[in-house]
Protein backbone atom coordinates (compact mmCIF):
# COMPACT_ATOMS: atom_id res chain seq x y z
CA UNK A 1 0.00 0.00 0.00
CA UNK A 2 1.16 3.63 -0.43
CA UNK A 3 2.05 5.65 2.86
CA UNK A 4 1.15 9.22 3.10
CA UNK A 5 3.26 11.78 5.21
CA UNK A 6 0.02 14.13 6.12
CA UNK A 7 1.03 15.58 9.38
CA UNK A 8 3.56 18.32 7.33
CA UNK A 9 3.46 17.86 4.02
CA UNK A 10 0.27 20.34 2.91
CA UNK A 11 1.05 24.11 2.92
CA UNK A 12 -1.45 26.42 5.27
CA UNK A 13 -4.69 26.06 4.05
CA UNK A 14 -6.76 29.04 5.83
CA UNK A 15 -4.61 31.97 4.00
CA UNK A 16 -5.32 29.91 0.77
CA UNK A 17 -8.80 29.27 1.48
CA UNK A 18 -9.36 33.21 2.31
CA UNK A 19 -7.63 34.03 -1.43
CA UNK A 20 -10.11 31.86 -3.57
CA UNK A 21 -12.72 33.28 -1.71
CA UNK A 22 -12.10 37.30 -1.02
CA UNK A 23 -12.36 38.16 -4.54
CA UNK A 24 -15.83 36.90 -4.77
CA UNK A 25 -17.01 38.38 -1.63
CA UNK A 26 -17.25 41.85 -3.23
CA UNK A 27 -19.35 40.45 -6.03
CA UNK A 28 -21.82 38.72 -3.26
CA UNK A 29 -22.61 41.94 -1.60
CA UNK A 30 -23.30 43.72 -5.01
CA UNK A 31 -25.79 41.16 -6.10
CA UNK A 32 -27.65 41.08 -2.74
CA UNK A 33 -30.12 43.28 -4.06
CA UNK A 34 -30.82 41.36 -6.67
CA UNK A 35 -31.07 38.34 -4.97
CA UNK A 36 -33.61 40.27 -2.73
CA UNK A 37 -35.80 41.39 -5.70
CA UNK A 38 -35.31 37.73 -7.98
CA UNK A 39 -37.09 36.38 -4.18
CA UNK A 40 -39.66 38.52 -3.82
CA UNK A 41 -41.19 37.41 -7.38
CA UNK A 42 -43.02 33.79 -6.79
CA UNK A 43 -41.69 32.77 -10.67
CA UNK A 44 -38.57 34.23 -11.41
CA UNK A 45 -38.15 34.57 -15.33
CA UNK A 46 -35.17 32.37 -16.56
CA UNK A 47 -33.25 32.85 -19.50
CA UNK A 48 -33.24 30.99 -22.69
CA UNK A 49 -30.02 29.69 -21.90
CA UNK A 50 -30.86 28.33 -18.56
CA UNK A 51 -32.94 25.94 -20.05
CA UNK A 52 -30.80 24.94 -22.72
CA UNK A 53 -28.25 24.48 -20.20
CA UNK A 54 -30.80 22.45 -18.00
CA UNK A 55 -31.73 20.20 -20.63
CA UNK A 56 -28.15 19.32 -21.34
CA UNK A 57 -27.95 18.67 -18.15
CA UNK A 58 -30.87 15.90 -18.43
CA UNK A 59 -28.86 14.15 -21.31
CA UNK A 60 -26.19 13.72 -18.65
CA UNK A 61 -28.18 12.60 -16.25
CA UNK A 62 -29.64 9.83 -18.82
CA UNK A 63 -26.29 9.07 -20.37
CA UNK A 64 -24.93 8.02 -16.39
CA UNK A 65 -28.30 6.31 -15.45
CA UNK A 66 -28.31 4.53 -18.93
CA UNK A 67 -24.92 3.01 -18.99
CA UNK A 68 -25.27 1.94 -15.28
CA UNK A 69 -27.55 -0.90 -16.14
CA UNK A 70 -26.94 -1.83 -19.98
CA UNK A 71 -24.32 -3.90 -19.85
CA UNK A 72 -24.91 -6.64 -16.84
CA UNK A 73 -27.00 -8.63 -19.37
CA UNK A 74 -25.14 -8.21 -22.42
CA UNK A 75 -21.84 -9.48 -20.90
CA UNK A 76 -21.56 -13.32 -20.97
CA UNK A 77 -22.60 -12.41 -24.85
CA UNK A 78 -19.30 -10.08 -25.31
CA UNK A 79 -17.05 -12.53 -23.61
CA UNK A 80 -18.50 -15.44 -25.77
CA UNK A 81 -17.73 -13.30 -28.83
CA UNK A 82 -14.78 -11.59 -27.80
CA UNK A 83 -13.50 -14.60 -25.95
CA UNK A 84 -13.10 -13.25 -22.72
CA UNK A 85 -12.13 -15.16 -19.66
CA UNK A 86 -13.95 -14.93 -15.50
CA UNK A 87 -11.59 -12.26 -14.59
CA UNK A 88 -11.76 -10.05 -17.75
CA UNK A 89 -15.51 -10.31 -17.59
CA UNK A 90 -15.73 -9.71 -14.15
CA UNK A 91 -13.35 -6.63 -15.09
CA UNK A 92 -15.50 -4.99 -17.80
CA UNK A 93 -18.68 -5.11 -15.10
CA UNK A 94 -16.89 -3.52 -12.39
CA UNK A 95 -14.36 -1.18 -14.28
CA UNK A 96 -17.61 1.24 -14.59
CA UNK A 97 -18.80 1.69 -11.35
CA UNK A 98 -15.30 1.38 -9.54
CA UNK A 99 -14.50 4.34 -10.85
CA UNK A 100 -18.16 6.42 -10.58
CA UNK A 101 -17.42 6.01 -6.98
CA UNK A 102 -14.07 6.64 -6.60
CA UNK A 103 -14.43 9.98 -8.84
CA UNK A 104 -17.76 11.18 -7.33
CA UNK A 105 -16.20 12.82 -4.51
CA UNK A 106 -13.24 13.91 -6.41
CA UNK A 107 -15.24 15.59 -8.98
CA UNK A 108 -17.33 17.34 -6.12
CA UNK A 109 -14.32 19.01 -3.93
CA UNK A 110 -11.98 19.49 -7.79
CA UNK A 111 -15.56 21.63 -8.66
CA UNK A 112 -15.58 23.50 -6.09
CA UNK A 113 -11.89 25.13 -6.13
CA UNK A 114 -11.73 24.67 -10.59
CA UNK A 115 -15.07 25.61 -11.22
CA UNK A 116 -18.00 23.02 -12.61
CA UNK A 117 -17.79 23.53 -16.12
CA UNK A 118 -14.42 22.58 -17.05
CA UNK A 119 -14.77 19.40 -14.89
CA UNK A 120 -18.49 18.93 -16.56
CA UNK A 121 -16.57 18.86 -20.09
CA UNK A 122 -14.18 16.70 -18.77
CA UNK A 123 -16.55 14.28 -17.63
CA UNK A 124 -18.36 14.59 -21.31
CA UNK A 125 -15.10 13.61 -22.85
CA UNK A 126 -14.00 10.94 -21.29
CA UNK A 127 -17.67 9.02 -21.32
CA UNK A 128 -17.59 10.05 -24.63
CA UNK A 129 -14.25 8.29 -25.85
CA UNK A 130 -15.10 5.20 -23.69
CA UNK A 131 -18.45 4.73 -25.37
CA UNK A 132 -16.41 5.01 -28.65
CA UNK A 133 -13.35 2.97 -27.33
CA UNK A 134 -16.13 -0.36 -26.05
CA UNK A 135 -18.07 0.03 -29.53
CA UNK A 136 -15.18 -0.77 -31.33
CA UNK A 137 -13.16 -3.37 -29.01
CA UNK A 138 -11.75 -6.20 -30.17
CA UNK A 139 -10.95 -8.45 -27.28
CA UNK A 140 -12.05 -8.21 -23.52
CA UNK A 141 -8.83 -5.55 -22.50
CA UNK A 142 -9.95 -3.28 -25.09
CA UNK A 143 -13.56 -3.27 -23.16
CA UNK A 144 -12.22 -3.07 -19.71
CA UNK A 145 -10.80 0.14 -20.49
CA UNK A 146 -13.69 1.97 -22.62
CA UNK A 147 -15.59 0.84 -19.38
CA UNK A 148 -12.79 1.98 -17.11
CA UNK A 149 -12.59 5.54 -19.63
CA UNK A 150 -17.00 5.74 -19.31
CA UNK A 151 -16.76 5.17 -15.75
CA UNK A 152 -14.15 8.24 -15.08
CA UNK A 153 -16.78 10.16 -16.87
CA UNK A 154 -19.98 8.75 -15.81
CA UNK A 155 -18.55 9.64 -11.94
CA UNK A 156 -18.66 13.35 -13.30
CA UNK A 157 -22.13 13.31 -15.45
CA UNK A 158 -23.91 11.96 -12.29
CA UNK A 159 -22.80 14.43 -9.80
CA UNK A 160 -21.94 17.45 -11.38
CA UNK A 161 -25.51 17.61 -13.16
CA UNK A 162 -27.28 17.58 -9.66
CA UNK A 163 -25.00 19.95 -8.27
CA UNK A 164 -24.48 22.73 -11.20
CA UNK A 165 -28.59 22.67 -11.03
CA UNK A 166 -28.23 23.46 -7.25
CA UNK A 167 -25.89 26.26 -8.09
CA UNK A 168 -28.37 27.76 -11.02
CA UNK A 169 -31.42 28.16 -8.78
CA UNK A 170 -32.91 28.79 -4.81
CA UNK A 171 -33.95 26.42 -2.15
CA UNK A 172 -37.42 27.28 -3.25
CA UNK A 173 -36.89 26.39 -6.61
CA UNK A 174 -34.54 23.36 -6.61
CA UNK A 175 -37.48 21.20 -5.54
CA UNK A 176 -39.44 21.84 -8.95
CA UNK A 177 -35.79 21.33 -11.08
CA UNK A 178 -33.98 18.58 -9.20
CA UNK A 179 -37.45 16.82 -9.13
CA UNK A 180 -37.71 16.93 -12.63
CA UNK A 181 -33.53 15.14 -12.82
CA UNK A 182 -35.61 12.25 -11.10
CA UNK A 183 -36.84 11.75 -14.78
CA UNK A 184 -34.06 10.65 -16.63
CA UNK A 185 -32.20 9.02 -13.79
CA UNK A 186 -35.30 6.79 -13.49
CA UNK A 187 -35.99 6.23 -16.63
CA UNK A 188 -32.29 5.24 -17.60
CA UNK A 189 -31.80 3.03 -14.86
CA UNK A 190 -34.83 0.88 -14.95
CA UNK A 191 -35.10 0.81 -19.57
CA UNK A 192 -31.29 0.29 -19.37
CA UNK A 193 -31.60 -3.68 -18.77
CA UNK A 194 -34.12 -3.42 -21.30
CA UNK A 195 -32.43 -1.46 -23.56
CA UNK A 196 -29.27 -3.60 -23.33
CA UNK A 197 -31.26 -6.91 -23.78
CA UNK A 198 -32.76 -5.58 -27.18
CA UNK A 199 -29.43 -4.73 -28.48
CA UNK A 200 -27.75 -7.39 -27.51
CA UNK A 201 -30.59 -9.96 -29.49
CA UNK A 202 -31.48 -8.28 -32.54
CA UNK A 203 -29.02 -5.94 -33.19
CA UNK A 204 -25.11 -6.05 -31.48
CA UNK A 205 -23.67 -5.46 -27.88
CA UNK A 206 -21.99 -2.59 -29.46
CA UNK A 207 -24.85 -0.35 -30.00
CA UNK A 208 -24.61 0.12 -26.05
CA UNK A 209 -21.36 1.61 -26.60
CA UNK A 210 -22.66 3.49 -30.09
CA UNK A 211 -25.74 5.23 -28.71
CA UNK A 212 -24.40 7.26 -25.96
CA UNK A 213 -22.46 9.19 -28.59
CA UNK A 214 -24.95 10.93 -30.34
CA UNK A 215 -26.75 11.76 -27.15
CA UNK A 216 -22.74 12.95 -26.29
CA UNK A 217 -23.35 15.07 -29.20
CA UNK A 218 -26.28 16.61 -27.94
CA UNK A 219 -25.20 17.51 -24.12
CA UNK A 220 -21.72 18.34 -24.66
CA UNK A 221 -22.66 21.58 -27.08
CA UNK A 222 -25.56 22.82 -25.26
CA UNK A 223 -23.48 22.91 -21.70
CA UNK A 224 -20.20 24.41 -23.58
CA UNK A 225 -21.76 27.25 -25.15
CA UNK A 226 -25.13 27.91 -22.84
CA UNK A 227 -23.59 27.31 -19.28
CA UNK A 228 -22.43 30.62 -17.73
CA UNK A 229 -21.33 29.95 -14.37
CA UNK A 230 -19.74 33.01 -12.27
CA UNK A 231 -16.15 31.65 -12.23
CA UNK A 232 -14.02 31.59 -9.01
CA UNK A 233 -11.54 34.21 -9.16
CA UNK A 234 -7.81 32.87 -8.06
CA UNK A 235 -4.57 31.64 -10.06
CA UNK A 236 -4.82 27.93 -10.69
CA UNK A 237 -1.40 28.05 -8.97
CA UNK A 238 -3.38 29.13 -5.45
CA UNK A 239 -6.81 26.84 -6.99
CA UNK A 240 -3.58 23.61 -6.74
CA UNK A 241 -2.10 24.30 -3.67
CA UNK A 242 -6.05 24.55 -1.68
CA UNK A 243 -7.01 20.64 -2.97
CA UNK A 244 -6.86 18.40 -0.17
CA UNK A 245 -4.02 16.07 -1.21
CA UNK A 246 -3.97 14.32 1.38
CA UNK A 247 -7.70 13.67 1.70
CA UNK A 248 -7.39 12.28 -2.20
CA UNK A 249 -4.59 9.76 -1.56
CA UNK A 250 -6.35 8.49 1.36
CA UNK A 251 -9.46 8.54 -0.11
CA UNK A 252 -8.09 6.89 -3.39
CA UNK A 253 -6.51 3.99 -1.72
CA UNK A 254 -8.71 3.17 1.15
CA UNK A 255 -11.71 3.06 -1.42
CA UNK A 256 -10.08 1.38 -4.03
CA UNK A 257 -9.29 -1.59 -1.50
CA UNK A 258 -12.46 -1.79 0.19
CA UNK A 259 -14.90 -1.68 -2.96
CA UNK A 260 -12.70 -4.50 -5.10
CA UNK A 261 -12.81 -6.14 -1.81
CA UNK A 262 -16.88 -5.79 -2.11
CA UNK A 263 -16.96 -6.40 -5.71
CA UNK A 264 -14.94 -9.66 -6.17
CA UNK A 265 -16.78 -11.39 -2.82
CA UNK A 266 -18.61 -14.36 -3.85
CA UNK A 267 -18.00 -13.46 -7.76
CA UNK A 268 -13.87 -14.04 -8.28
CA UNK A 269 -12.83 -15.26 -4.40
CA UNK A 270 -15.32 -16.46 -1.56
CA UNK A 271 -16.14 -14.35 1.66
CA UNK A 272 -13.89 -16.20 4.42
CA UNK A 273 -11.30 -15.85 1.63
CA UNK A 274 -7.99 -14.03 3.03
CA UNK A 275 -8.12 -12.00 -0.46
CA UNK A 276 -11.58 -10.72 0.48
CA UNK A 277 -11.70 -10.09 4.07
CA UNK A 278 -7.85 -8.67 4.05
CA UNK A 279 -7.99 -5.45 1.48
CA UNK A 280 -11.89 -5.25 2.96
CA UNK A 281 -9.67 -4.52 6.54
CA UNK A 282 -7.19 -2.23 4.96
CA UNK A 283 -9.82 -0.61 2.85
CA UNK A 284 -12.14 0.24 6.28
CA UNK A 285 -8.59 1.18 8.34
CA UNK A 286 -7.83 3.90 5.32
CA UNK A 287 -11.13 5.19 4.97
CA UNK A 288 -11.29 5.84 8.98
CA UNK A 289 -8.34 7.36 8.85
CA UNK A 290 -9.35 9.67 6.30
CA UNK A 291 -12.11 10.77 8.24
CA UNK A 292 -10.61 11.49 10.81
CA UNK A 293 -7.54 13.47 8.88
CA UNK A 294 -10.82 15.16 7.30
CA UNK A 295 -10.76 17.58 10.20
CA UNK A 296 -7.63 18.86 9.14
CA UNK A 297 -7.98 20.66 5.87
CA UNK A 298 -9.35 24.02 5.23
CA UNK A 299 -10.59 22.71 1.93
CA UNK A 300 -11.59 19.52 2.87
CA UNK A 301 -13.30 16.91 0.28
CA UNK A 302 -15.82 16.15 3.32
CA UNK A 303 -15.92 18.69 5.46
CA UNK A 304 -17.17 17.86 9.11
CA UNK A 305 -19.91 20.23 9.48
CA UNK A 306 -22.10 18.47 7.39
CA UNK A 307 -22.61 16.36 9.59
CA UNK A 308 -23.40 18.65 12.57
CA UNK A 309 -27.40 17.76 11.75
CA UNK A 310 -29.28 15.21 12.81
CA UNK A 311 -31.53 15.19 9.86
CA UNK A 312 -27.77 15.08 7.45
CA UNK A 313 -27.02 12.28 9.04
CA UNK A 314 -30.49 10.17 9.18
CA UNK A 315 -30.24 11.23 5.25
CA UNK A 316 -26.98 10.12 4.62
CA UNK A 317 -28.19 6.29 6.69
CA UNK A 318 -31.29 6.41 4.26
CA UNK A 319 -29.22 6.86 0.99
CA UNK A 320 -27.08 4.17 2.29
CA UNK A 321 -30.25 1.46 2.77
CA UNK A 322 -31.83 3.29 -0.49
CA UNK A 323 -28.67 2.12 -2.74
CA UNK A 324 -28.72 -1.36 -1.05
CA UNK A 325 -32.21 -2.14 -1.82
CA UNK A 326 -32.57 -0.33 -5.54
CA UNK A 327 -29.19 -1.96 -6.68
CA UNK A 328 -29.98 -5.49 -5.15
CA UNK A 329 -33.51 -5.61 -6.62
CA UNK A 330 -32.51 -4.05 -10.10
CA UNK A 331 -29.85 -6.73 -10.14
CA UNK A 332 -31.77 -10.13 -8.53
CA UNK A 333 -35.65 -9.22 -10.17
CA UNK A 334 -34.70 -10.15 -13.89
CA UNK A 335 -32.65 -13.08 -12.52
CA UNK A 336 -35.43 -14.25 -10.60
CA UNK A 337 -37.69 -14.04 -14.04
CA UNK A 338 -35.37 -15.77 -15.75
CA UNK A 339 -34.31 -18.43 -13.63
CA UNK A 340 -37.52 -19.46 -11.92
CA UNK A 341 -39.76 -18.32 -14.49
CA UNK A 342 -37.54 -19.69 -17.13
CA UNK A 343 -38.14 -16.21 -19.41
CA UNK A 344 -35.41 -14.33 -22.18
CA UNK A 345 -33.62 -11.31 -21.48
CA UNK A 346 -36.39 -9.49 -23.74
CA UNK A 347 -39.03 -11.28 -21.97
CA UNK A 348 -37.40 -10.48 -18.40
CA UNK A 349 -37.25 -6.69 -19.08
CA UNK A 350 -40.58 -6.51 -20.55
CA UNK A 351 -41.85 -8.19 -16.73
CA UNK A 352 -40.15 -5.02 -15.59
CA UNK A 353 -42.00 -2.57 -17.66
CA UNK A 354 -44.93 -1.46 -15.96
CA UNK A 355 -42.35 -0.93 -12.91
CA UNK A 356 -40.44 1.48 -14.95
CA UNK A 357 -43.17 3.51 -15.67
CA UNK A 358 -44.55 3.37 -11.87
CA UNK A 359 -40.95 4.90 -10.98
CA UNK A 360 -41.42 7.41 -13.27
CA UNK A 361 -45.27 8.51 -12.20
CA UNK A 362 -44.30 8.47 -9.25
CA UNK A 363 -40.97 10.46 -9.54
CA UNK A 364 -43.64 13.16 -11.40
CA UNK A 365 -46.29 12.79 -7.83
CA UNK A 366 -43.29 13.28 -5.84
CA UNK A 367 -42.25 16.57 -7.52
CA UNK A 368 -45.85 17.82 -7.36
CA UNK A 369 -46.03 16.74 -3.52
CA UNK A 370 -43.97 19.37 -2.08
CA UNK A 371 -46.25 22.44 -2.73
CA UNK A 372 -44.58 26.03 -3.23
CA UNK A 373 -45.16 27.09 0.56
CA UNK A 374 -41.64 25.07 0.77
CA UNK A 375 -42.19 22.30 3.45
CA UNK A 376 -43.74 19.09 3.09
CA UNK A 377 -40.87 16.62 1.77
CA UNK A 378 -41.08 14.95 5.10
CA UNK A 379 -44.38 13.31 4.31
CA UNK A 380 -43.07 12.05 0.87
CA UNK A 381 -40.07 10.12 2.53
CA UNK A 382 -42.20 8.28 4.51
CA UNK A 383 -44.71 7.72 1.81
CA UNK A 384 -41.77 6.30 -0.36
CA UNK A 385 -40.29 4.15 2.50
CA UNK A 386 -43.80 3.07 3.08
CA UNK A 387 -43.96 1.94 -1.02
CA UNK A 388 -39.88 0.58 -0.93
CA UNK A 389 -40.88 -1.72 1.87
CA UNK A 390 -44.10 -3.09 0.79
CA UNK A 391 -42.74 -3.75 -2.65
CA UNK A 392 -40.01 -5.98 -1.32
CA UNK A 393 -42.35 -7.60 0.71
CA UNK A 394 -44.89 -8.27 -2.04
CA UNK A 395 -41.91 -9.94 -4.45
CA UNK A 396 -41.49 -12.46 -2.29
CA UNK A 397 -44.98 -14.12 -3.32
CA UNK A 398 -43.36 -14.88 -6.59
CA UNK A 399 -42.66 -18.36 -7.25
CA UNK A 400 -42.72 -20.63 -10.77
CA UNK A 401 -46.61 -20.68 -11.32
CA UNK A 402 -47.46 -16.91 -11.14
CA UNK A 403 -49.84 -15.05 -13.39
CA UNK A 404 -48.69 -12.99 -15.89
CA UNK A 405 -50.69 -10.16 -13.91
CA UNK A 406 -48.43 -10.94 -10.76
CA UNK A 407 -45.51 -10.61 -12.85
CA UNK A 408 -46.06 -7.27 -14.12
CA UNK A 409 -48.15 -5.92 -11.24
CA UNK A 410 -46.31 -6.99 -7.76
CA UNK A 411 -43.01 -5.14 -9.09
CA UNK A 412 -44.93 -1.93 -9.45
CA UNK A 413 -45.04 -1.28 -5.61
CA UNK A 414 -41.57 -1.22 -5.40
CA UNK A 415 -41.23 0.35 -8.83
CA UNK A 416 -42.78 3.47 -7.47
CA UNK A 417 -41.07 3.47 -4.05
CA UNK A 418 -37.75 3.62 -5.90
CA UNK A 419 -38.62 6.56 -8.14
CA UNK A 420 -40.56 8.64 -5.30
CA UNK A 421 -37.61 7.96 -3.03
CA UNK A 422 -34.60 9.23 -5.64
CA UNK A 423 -35.78 12.83 -5.32
CA UNK A 424 -37.89 12.59 -1.43
CA UNK A 425 -34.11 12.39 -0.30
CA UNK A 426 -32.58 14.69 -1.84
CA UNK A 427 -34.50 17.96 -0.23
CA UNK A 428 -33.54 16.65 3.95
CA UNK A 429 -30.09 16.74 2.71
CA UNK A 430 -29.81 20.22 1.26
CA UNK A 431 -31.87 21.76 3.51
CA UNK A 432 -29.82 20.53 6.40
CA UNK A 433 -26.11 22.38 4.89
CA UNK A 434 -24.70 24.92 7.11
CA UNK A 435 -24.46 27.58 4.12
CA UNK A 436 -25.57 27.49 0.46
CA UNK A 437 -22.17 26.45 -0.87
CA UNK A 438 -22.14 23.24 0.66
CA UNK A 439 -24.79 22.51 -1.11
CA UNK A 440 -22.67 20.59 -3.61
CA UNK A 441 -20.81 19.02 -1.43
CA UNK A 442 -23.83 17.89 0.15
CA UNK A 443 -25.39 16.55 -3.17
CA UNK A 444 -21.84 14.62 -4.09
CA UNK A 445 -21.92 13.00 -0.20
CA UNK A 446 -25.27 12.05 -0.67
CA UNK A 447 -24.97 10.25 -3.60
CA UNK A 448 -21.63 8.55 -3.24
CA UNK A 449 -23.35 7.11 0.16
CA UNK A 450 -26.33 5.72 -2.08
CA UNK A 451 -23.95 4.48 -4.79
CA UNK A 452 -21.33 2.63 -1.90
CA UNK A 453 -25.05 1.40 -0.17
CA UNK A 454 -25.42 -0.29 -3.50
CA UNK A 455 -22.06 -2.11 -3.59
CA UNK A 456 -22.85 -3.52 -0.33
CA UNK A 457 -26.24 -4.44 -0.65
CA UNK A 458 -24.62 -6.15 -4.55
CA UNK A 459 -22.60 -8.25 -2.48
CA UNK A 460 -24.63 -8.84 0.44
CA UNK A 461 -27.25 -10.23 -2.33
CA UNK A 462 -24.44 -12.48 -3.82
CA UNK A 463 -23.21 -13.75 -0.61
CA UNK A 464 -27.37 -14.47 0.72
CA UNK A 465 -28.20 -16.29 -3.02
CA UNK A 466 -24.65 -18.32 -2.36
CA UNK A 467 -24.86 -19.63 0.73
CA UNK A 468 -29.04 -20.87 0.56
CA UNK A 469 -28.23 -22.02 -2.86
CA UNK A 470 -25.51 -24.43 -1.85
CA UNK A 471 -27.75 -25.87 1.24
CA UNK A 472 -30.67 -26.34 -1.30
CA UNK A 473 -28.89 -28.09 -4.00
CA UNK A 474 -27.23 -30.21 -1.69
CA UNK A 475 -30.79 -31.13 -0.26
CA UNK A 476 -32.00 -31.95 -3.23
CA UNK A 477 -29.41 -34.99 -3.58
CA UNK A 478 -28.35 -36.91 -6.86
CA UNK A 479 -28.78 -34.54 -9.67
CA UNK A 480 -29.57 -36.06 -13.08
CA UNK A 481 -26.23 -35.63 -15.35
CA UNK A 482 -27.03 -32.68 -17.42
CA UNK A 483 -27.32 -30.79 -13.84
CA UNK A 484 -24.15 -32.69 -11.97
CA UNK A 485 -22.14 -29.37 -12.76
CA UNK A 486 -24.68 -26.96 -11.26
CA UNK A 487 -23.52 -25.73 -7.96
CA UNK A 488 -23.64 -22.18 -5.54
CA UNK A 489 -20.48 -20.81 -7.64
CA UNK A 490 -21.77 -20.88 -11.69
CA UNK A 491 -25.49 -20.27 -10.55
CA UNK A 492 -26.12 -17.58 -12.11
CA UNK A 493 -24.03 -18.39 -15.33
CA UNK A 494 -26.22 -21.65 -15.42
CA UNK A 495 -29.45 -19.56 -15.55
CA UNK A 496 -29.10 -19.59 -20.15
CA UNK A 497 -29.10 -22.94 -19.67
CA UNK A 498 -31.79 -24.04 -17.45
CA UNK A 499 -34.60 -23.20 -20.75
CA UNK A 500 -32.37 -25.41 -23.01
CA UNK A 501 -32.35 -28.84 -20.46
CA UNK A 502 -34.50 -32.14 -22.31
CA UNK A 503 -35.96 -32.29 -18.27
CA UNK A 504 -39.26 -32.68 -17.29
CA UNK A 505 -40.76 -30.48 -15.34
CA UNK A 506 -40.78 -32.79 -11.99
CA UNK A 507 -37.56 -33.18 -12.43
CA UNK A 508 -36.57 -29.73 -13.04
CA UNK A 509 -39.04 -28.10 -10.17
CA UNK A 510 -36.68 -28.68 -7.53
CA UNK A 511 -33.76 -26.70 -9.40
CA UNK A 512 -36.28 -24.28 -9.63
CA UNK A 513 -37.16 -23.95 -6.44
CA UNK A 514 -33.64 -24.00 -5.29
CA UNK A 515 -32.77 -20.76 -7.17
CA UNK A 516 -36.54 -19.29 -6.22
CA UNK A 517 -35.72 -20.03 -2.26
CA UNK A 518 -32.47 -18.47 -2.70
CA UNK A 519 -33.70 -15.13 -4.25
CA UNK A 520 -36.32 -14.92 -1.89
CA UNK A 521 -33.77 -14.82 0.53
CA UNK A 522 -32.56 -11.97 -0.82
CA UNK A 523 -36.38 -10.12 -0.93
CA UNK A 524 -36.73 -10.36 2.92
CA UNK A 525 -33.26 -8.86 3.32
CA UNK A 526 -34.39 -5.97 1.21
CA UNK A 527 -37.76 -5.78 3.57
CA UNK A 528 -36.16 -5.49 6.26
CA UNK A 529 -34.13 -2.97 4.82
CA UNK A 530 -36.93 -0.64 3.82
CA UNK A 531 -38.25 -1.03 7.44
CA UNK A 532 -34.98 0.00 8.59
CA UNK A 533 -34.95 2.87 6.11
CA UNK A 534 -38.60 3.99 7.12
CA UNK A 535 -37.55 3.89 10.61
CA UNK A 536 -34.11 6.28 9.77
CA UNK A 537 -36.80 8.84 8.27
CA UNK A 538 -38.23 9.68 11.83
CA UNK A 539 -35.02 11.24 12.72
CA UNK A 540 -35.36 13.44 9.80
CA UNK A 541 -36.44 16.86 10.38
CA UNK A 542 -39.20 19.37 8.51
CA UNK A 543 -36.75 21.89 7.47
CA UNK A 544 -37.80 25.16 5.70
CA UNK A 545 -36.92 25.04 1.87
CA UNK A 546 -37.90 29.14 2.01
CA UNK A 547 -34.42 30.43 0.91
CA UNK A 548 -33.30 32.29 -1.81
CA UNK A 549 -29.84 32.43 -1.57
CA UNK A 550 -27.47 31.16 -4.36
CA UNK A 551 -24.18 30.00 -4.05
CA UNK A 552 -20.87 31.41 -5.34
CA UNK A 553 -21.21 29.19 -8.59
CA UNK A 554 -24.51 30.73 -9.72
CA UNK A 555 -25.69 31.01 -12.77
CA UNK A 556 -24.86 34.29 -14.50
CA UNK A 557 -27.69 35.78 -16.98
Amino acid sequence: MVEFVISNSLPPMDGVKSEISKKTDAREDADKTLRETEASCDTPKKPLAFYLTFTGLIVAIFLYSLDATTLAVAIPYIAEDLGGSTLESFWASMSYILLVVLTQPLYTTFSDIFGRKPLLLAAFFFFGVGSLTFALAQNMTTIVAGRALQGLGGGGLNVLSDIIVADMTTLEERSKYLGIMVLPIATGTLLGPFIGAWFTEFATWRWIGWVNLPLVGVAFPLVFFFLRLRTLEASFLTKLKSVDWGGVGLFAVGCVSFVLSLSWAGNLHVWGSWRTILPLIIGAMILAIFAIYESRPANPIVPHRLFHSTTAIATLCGAFINGMIMFTLLQWLPLLYQSVMLQTLISSSLSQLPASIASIVAAIISLVAVGKIGKGYLMSLRVAWILMTIGSGLLILFDADSSAGMRYGLPIIYGAGIGALLRAIQLPMQASVPTVDDTGLAIGLMLSFRLLGGLVGQSIGSAIFSSVFASSIKDIGVLPSSLMSLHANNAIGFIPKLRMLDLSSETLAPVLDAYLNSIRAIFYTTTALGALGLFSSFFTKELSLQNSDLGRQRFEK
